[in-house]
């Protein structure tokens, strides 16, 4: 079995005038998502997603990622990485070309999954008996100005017991965003903030410490991410577990990171995919970093976030994990989320089921993808 064609598929939707949202740092008007489609000699067809600028990724793909794959044996995909950092090294660590990485990756896994009848999560030795639970990933800046509990309201009859939020416009705001959110989910539930680097780490010590009365579970991208230095200073300083990656790019840039946080945050769309990511996870044991992986993906990323995250080790608990497996589900309108999967995932309830169908264990909607594609 060869790998026939790559082929990538830029995807957007754009938000209705005035619904823009986003997070301390901007704001976005339209949701987006790079398809990758793996067919091989044999007709097996797999799917893959990046996150990063629909044509460029696309562009990516099609000039820097196939050349690489194309004719070969879809089992040679834990070396696709090591390939492109030798034969394209000038380019191959940046952040879109690691995206574009990522999706073929992904669509690679799946071609194994369904050519064995496994699903991705038993290919990478995970457990098929581990829970997830969905976190709702809400409460945006918005461009109306939206009051944050109205949206954990919702997730709390949605039947969430934890909750992510964005945070990092002022401490104040920051106090006012997070006591409304404690008030609505009680307090047993679990809620993490999430600053989107844009604090400096003064500022990022002051907000934790104003923060602390409200038992946060972590504490996510309070500065830039090439600010590793900061990390260091704020970890030293505050009791909430650091929590970063999402906004990271290769093995290189995540071996330094293990060393200045408590929860890593590979997104599998942007850290390389599965080989990358499994790689970055075991990485990570050996520094016992948690790593609860970063998904603002479309239906197949979110496919592939959930093999991986059942593939997850779990050292150093043997069996006996004292927390429950946190899963970000994103709770924002996004069309490419519940329509490009012929049966959407349903987050809602508590837990989060692993599909045990062989690849990702999801079937893609091509009618549904072509009603998305944008022009190249």
């Amino acid at each position: 079995m060869q790998v026939r064609s790559v082929a990538a598929i830029p995807l957007s939707h754009p938000l209705e005038e005035g619904r823009s949202f986003g997070h301390a740092r901007g704001l976005t008007d339209a949701r987006s998502a790079t398809l990758v489609r793996v067919e091989t000699s044999d007709g097996t067809v797999g799917w893959g997603e990046a996150l990063a600028p629909p044509r460029s990724a696309a562009t990516v793909v099609d000039e820097v990622i196939r050349p690489h794959v194309e004719g070969r044996d879809p089992h040679e995909v834990e070396s696709l990485a090591d390939r492109l950092y030798a034969g394209a090294y000038h380019v191959a660590r940046g952040a879109v070309v690691q995206s574009a990485l990522s999706a073929v990756d992904i669509a690679l896994w799946d071609v194994i999954g369904k050519a064995t009848g496994e699903p991705v999560h038993r290919l990478l030795g995970g457990d098929a008996g581990r829970e997830l639970v969905p976190y709702a990933s809400t409460a945006y800046i918005t461009e109306w100005d939206a009051d944050p509990a109205e949206s954990i309201r919702r997730a709390v009859e949605e039947g969430f017991t934890a909750a992510k939020l964005k945070v990092g416009r002022s401490v104040e705001d920051d106090v006012e965003r997070v006591a409304a959110a404690r008030e609505v989910m009680g307090d047993d539930a679990r809620i993490m903030v999430d600053c989107n680097g844009n604090y400096r780490p003064k500022q990022a010590v002051r907000s934790a410490e104003a923060l602390a009365p409200y038992d946060l579970t972590w504490f996510e991208e309070p500065l830039p991410p090439e600010d590793l230095d900061g990390y260091r200073y704020l970890r030293e300083r505050v009791d909430v577990p650091v929590a970063a990656g999402e906004a990271h790019y290769g093995r290189f840039e995540f071996e330094r990171l293990l060393d200045v946080v408590d929860v890593l945050q590979p997104d599998l769309c942007r850290a390389g995919g599965f080989s990358e990511s499994r790689f970055l996870a075991k990485l990570a044991t050996t520094a016992n970093v948690a790593v609860r992986p970063h998904v603002w993906t479309g239906g197949v990323g979110l496919a592939a976030s959930v093999q991986f995250a059942a593939s997850l080790p779990s050292y150093p608990h043997a069996g006996n994990d004292p927390e429950p497996f946190l899963f970000e589900f994103d709770r924002s309108p996004n069309p490419l989320r519940e329509e490009l999967l012929a049966e959407p995932f349903d987050p809602t309830g508590g837990t989060l089921d692993v599909p045990t169908a062989p690849g990702l264990g999801v079937t893609v909607d091509e009618d549904a993808v072509e009603r998305y594609r944008v022009e190249r």
